[in-house]
């Protein structure tokens, strides 16, 4: 009988888990980006670079005509510039990711239904991006004004097919499922701010003061916050991440190619030019 090769032991057993080590280490190793809509944070040596992009005003002028357009162009020309990146003969290894992966929509705290501005915002962006809707400045609302009202934003987000996340075409499998069901239920979240912390039953506590009492902003019993908190960077950072990738970048790429009748890229077609208004959403 020929002898095997020399330095050669095969073992019995090989555990999935150790593909999934792999990626864990590589992961811990070069880091990766989140946007929302630049801070680095790093957790046990893992590095997360946080872009946080304010849009304050919003809404806010007497005509509110095609309002959208500037945050419409801005997530656009992320992609665009992450695709420029991408089709280079000669890239980066690591091509840098400003894409925006969340888009966190502040809903005024009425507790009546949906602005027309809401719902046309929404509708827009839900088609480029992760639209998440919270209640803002929760606390001027009862508990009753509260679960009422956001019954009537489900309803009116129903009403208009507006898909904001977490997706239902988009859940993979039972377990997913049954989990973003439980997230969907409490959409919006209804979210209270506060940067100042107070003296609570012997602990700092971030929250508002009011003569009835200390709001805390990480308590579930006093605000959602928390729920946002976990969706946004606990339980689906990696999903967010996954359905900007594989859906809203991909459907921009293949538009984008598309449209490109000779090598290289032309301008950025479908974005409004200066003094122009955005009409392809």
């Amino acid at each position: 009988m020929a002898p095997g090769p020399v330095g050669c032991q095969l073992f019995g057993y090989v555990g999935i888990e150790a593909v999934l080590d792999q990626m864990k280490i590589k992961t811990m190793k070069t880091g990766f980006e989140f946007n929302i809509m630049v801070v680095v944070i790093q957790e046990k040596g893992v590095k997360m670079k946080l872009t946080v992009t304010d849009t304050p005003g919003f809404g806010d002028q007497i005509n509110n005509d095609n309002c959208w357009d500037p945050i419409i162009k801005y997530i656009n020309e992320q992609y665009e510039r992450y695709l420029r990146e991408e089709i280079l003969i000669t890239r980066k290894r690591k091509i840098p990711d400003t894409r925006v992966h969340g888009c966190v929509y502040f809903v005024p705290p009425t507790g009546h239904w949906l602005r027309p501005l809401d719902l046309e915002f929404m509708r827009r962006l839900s088609k480029i991006v992760n639209v998440v809707p919270v209640i803002a400045k929760a606390d001027t609302l009862t508990l009753e004004e509260r679960a009422e009202f956001k019954q009537r934003i489900q309803e009116d987000l129903r009403t208009h097919a507006i898909s904001v996340y977490p997706q239902e075409d988009f859940d993979q499998d039972p377990e997913d499922r049954a989990l973003n069901n439980r997230i969907r239920e409490k959409i919006p979240f209804a979210v209270v701010g506060a940067d100042q912390e107070h003296q609570v039953n012997g602990k700092r506590v971030l929250g508002r003061k009011t003569k009835w009492g200390i709001i805390e902003v990480e308590n579930p019993a006093h605000c959602e916050f928390p729920l946002l908190q976990d969706l946004l960077i606990r339980s689906h950072l990696q999903d967010l991440k996954d359905i900007t990738h594989n859906v809203h970048y991909e459907s921009y790429r293949v538009r984008r190619l598309n449209e490109s009748n000779r090598p290289g890229l032309g301008p950025l077609n479908g974005l409004p030019a200066k003094g122009e208004a955005s009409s392809h959403l």
